[in-house]
């Protein structure tokens, strides 16, 4: 079975902690999970899987090894990161 690179643009969200929720729960194929949010929130934990994954910064250069990147992080930041993601390779899903 194919897995996934799988980025969430917005990870601590209300919005982006479902999605990430979600993915797991429907037992998604994702081989990397890359939760991405402000970089005043780099470094902050998301649980998934039974463990803890590092939030990272969401800007150009992150998304170089997605994938797949969700986004649920405002209508201002999907406007300037989308076509970042979507130029590194990744399928831009936004929320």
């Amino acid at each position: 079975m194919k897995s996934y690179r799988v980025a969430v643009v917005g990870a601590l969200g209300a919005v982006g902690r479902e999605m990430i929720r979600t993915l797991e729960q429907r037992g998604f194929p994702v081989s990397e999970l890359k939760p991405l949010d402000i970089a005043a929130n780099a470094g902050a934990l998301v649980p998934y899987r039974g463990g803890n994954v590092v939030v990272k910064e969401a800007a150009k250069g992150a998304f170089l090894d997605v994938d797949i990147a969700l986004f649920s992080a405002g209508a201002d930041a999907s406007l300037v990161l989308a076509p970042i993601a979507a130029s590194e390779g990744a399928v831009v899903i936004d929320n």
